[in-house]
């Protein structure tokens, strides 16, 4: 549902998708081995630095089909738009990308391989490649917590039909055990990284909660490419740092 991986295919059933949430992070944690395979590979095999930076970049998209970054662009058209919010909504709908659509795309695109590039440190890497998992762990979060900001439409489906205490509270697990580990890998990459991410939360839930009176399926692939990004930027800056 959410990646490009190839799975078997079956029908879907309310039962199927109780607890569907809780293994979405498990993507993130599949573009995070793929990117350490790519920085051995780069460290290793004399790959330039551009086509590093390009290609690592380009991973989580070829995971995600973009599934993500087309919420990303259909919310960047409603929230600058600034018309009112049932109108944002349809806008959210409309499958026509915008001119904001594309620059705040290319401008996210130019900040997060900025960030990327200066994720040198090893230990910085593996943290960095964990925030992967750490962001579908946040955004499943806000799927079984948030108001929704209609009553149809995907990520509905998804919230009415999870079983929300057991899903929040598996979400919740993967990421206290996800950031244990990362205390262990390097305390002052963590930390960075955990602010970073908890400050995108919070931001994700008051700008959507003023502009559209909840989230939506592509406010949620919104939330993840920002939550991404934050992170990217929060290690690339301590990495300099130190």
């Amino acid at each position: 549902m959410y990646s490009k991986i190839p799975m078997p295919q079956f029908k879907w059933n309310d039962d199927d998708m109780k607890y569907m949430l809780v293994f979405f992070p498990w993507i993130g944690a599949v573009i995070g081995l793929l990117l350490m395979l790519w920085r051995y590979i780069y460290s290793h095999f004399g790959v330039a630095d551009i086509c590093y930076v390009c290609i690592g970049a380009l991973i989580p998209i070829a995971v995600t089909g973009g599934f993500h970054i087309d919420g990303f662009m259909d919310t960047m058209d409603a929230f600058h738009s600034y018309k009112p919010r049932e109108e944002k909504l349809a806008i959210l709908k409309d499958s026509h990308i915008g001119a904001f659509a594309v620059i705040m795309l290319a401008a996210y695109g130019l900040l997060f391989m900025g960030a990327f590039s200066q994720i040198m440190n090893d230990k910085a890497f593996i943290v960095f490649c964990a925030g992967f998992f750490i962001a579908r762990c946040l955004s499943g979060i806000a799927v079984v917590s948030f108001k929704s900001a209609k009553s149809d439409g995907l990520l509905f489906m998804f919230a009415d039909t999870a079983h929300r205490t057991i899903v929040r509270a598996a979400l919740y697990i993967q990421l206290a055990l996800c950031m244990t580990v990362l205390f262990i890998v390097s305390l002052p990459y963590a930390v960075a990284m955990i602010i970073a991410a908890a400050l995108s939360f919070w931001y994700y839930y008051v700008k959507t909660k003023k502009e559209l009176g909840g989230i939506t399926g592509d406010t949620a692939g919104y939330f993840v490419c920002i939550c991404e990004c934050a992170m990217a930027v929060a290690l690339g800056g301590v990495s300099f740092i130190i």
